[in-house]
């Protein structure tokens, strides 16, 4: 299979199976497009036809044999043998977990409307994670880590820095049984920023492999959704603080991440808010939330949102040749290597080798399945007991989605987020259809932005 499109001047033909891309041109384009569905002669007479005054039979013969030995080599039109595999990365690694999301904080200083987590309660009550509980769930993962050496832990909430001190009590801890247990610890904090001073910071910059910080662009739009409970918009108390922290930080080791909602669909103008900010690693999510909800993406947002997709990877490349590079967190792909074939057909590994832990030691997923009692897998003192809802998740691949057999783009999206899904469908093997046509757009500007960088680094 292929996927031919034309994408900022460029004719573009990925070959799905082998993740080979071809930056050809229109004649080429063409008699790849033409290969398998129609004769050789037949199309080799119609383009030259139409592109008489650009080339002959003989020429288009000679790129027929090039296409031909390209497909030889498996660089084009490759079958996809992978269906067989779905499911042993999983099988393999089965009860080794290796990573938590701790929700430290099912409370939050900040009241967003378009909030998927009830403003930090999760359907639920208002809680903070003791420092017994993070305790044991850092032991709970320690346990079940196999032989990884590795381990991530999130930080989230609601908002993690509401509980810092037990946040920082965690860490703490968890250097301590590093090396008698043979692990490292990498931890990520997201918080809104509210509660962002210079013990936060230095902290953070010591201890934080990463942190995502909360901001949605322009002021107009943050302040619009971004309140306290009194109603404030908070976007001037806490772009310093970001600034501050990212400076400290080197620029390195954050994303800056925002929200984009019915309200602003144009949200490259956030973007660009953020760099006149200072800000470089960027993130900028469509909004999570039901259909009626006031600030859900419509279908008259989609073509808007499709261009900005594209804006965006024009404006990169563009400040790429002024020597003024930014990061935007969906658009980095690494044409040369990347996640194994294993990880590209099983997924995130939600619900079987990441999980989320509740403040009371309660075991889900993912955060974004915090508070759906269904969902519940067990606890971090007597581990998974809900297998049943377990075996879900583990068979759970981009070949367990009747729409994914077809889709050009799934072993990008290795099937989608499995809470999009059941929020859209009712069932984690569904697909979130608004969720995958952005998808697909992001692909393809990521794909471009990509393969134009290694062609501009030849030149």
């Amino acid at each position: 299979m292929i996927h031919p499109y034309k994408l900022n001047g460029y004719n573009i033909v990925l070959d799905i199976c082998s993740g080979s891309i071809h930056l050809v041109d229109e004649i080429a384009y063409d008699l790849i497009v033409g290969y398998e569905d129609t004769p050789r002669a037949e199309l080799i007479a119609t383009l030259a036809a139409k592109y008489a005054d650009k080339t002959d039979p003989d020429e288009l013969n000679q790129a027929y044999d090039r296409i031909t030995a390209l497909k030889d080599a498996g660089k084009l039109f490759t079958p996809d043998n992978y269906e067989p595999m779905a499911g042993q990365l999983k099988a393999k690694t089965s009860g080794v977990i290796k990573a938590l999301c701790l929700h430290v904080a099912h409370v939050c200083n900040l009241n967003c409307s378009y909030c998927f987590a009830s403003q930090g309660k999760y359907h639920g009550d208002r809680a903070i994670m003791s420092f017994e509980v993070g305790k044991r769930a850092l032991d709970f993962l320690v346990e079940h880590s196999g032989t990884r050496k590795n381990l991530e832990v999130d930080f989230f909430g609601g908002e993690p820095l509401m509980n810092f001190q037990v946040v920082k009590d965690l860490v703490a801890y968890a250097r301590s049984i590093e090396q008698e247990k043979g692990k490292h610890f990498r931890f990520t904090l997201t918080t809104n920023g509210m509660l962002v001073d210079e013990d936060v910071i230095d902290f953070a910059n010591r201890e934080c492999h990463n942190v995502v910080l909360s901001l949605d662009g322009r002021k107009e739009i943050h302040d619009r959704f971004r309140v306290d409970y009194a109603g404030n918009g908070s976007w001037e108390r806490i772009v310093p603080k970001f600034q501050r922290f990212v400076e400290a930080r080197g620029g390195k080791g954050y994303y800056m991440r925002g929200t984009f909602t019915h309200a602003n669909p144009d949200f490259l103008k956030d973007i660009q808010t953020m760099l006149d900010l200072g800000f470089t690693e960027l993130s900028m999510e469509p909004v999570v939330c039901a259909p009626d909800d006031p600030s859900a993406l419509t279908e008259e947002d989609k073509p808007i949102v499709m261009q900005q997709y594209e804006d965006l990877a024009k404006l990169m490349l563009e400040r790429d040749r002024e020597g003024r590079p930014f990061t935007f967190y969906h658009y980095m792909i690494d044409l040369t290597g990347g996640p194994c074939i294993y990880k590209r057909i099983s997924g995130c590994g939600s619900g079987t080798e990441y999980m989320a832990v509740t403040p009371w030691g309660d075991l889900y997923p993912c955060h974004q399945f915090v508070g759906e009692e269904r969902f519940k897998l067990g606890d971090i003192w007597t581990g998974v007991t809900n297998h049943a809802i377990q075996d879900e998740f583990a068979a759970c691949n981009v070949y367990a989605r009747e729409e994914c057999k077809t889709c050009w783009a799934r072993l990008y999206c290795s099937g989608g987020c499995a809470a999009n899904a059941y929020h859209a469908t009712g069932k984690i093997t569904g697909t979130y259809a608004y969720g995958c046509d952005l998808f697909r757009k992001r692909m393809e500007c990521a794909l471009m932005l990509a393969a134009a960088r290694q062609l501009n680094t030849k030149i």
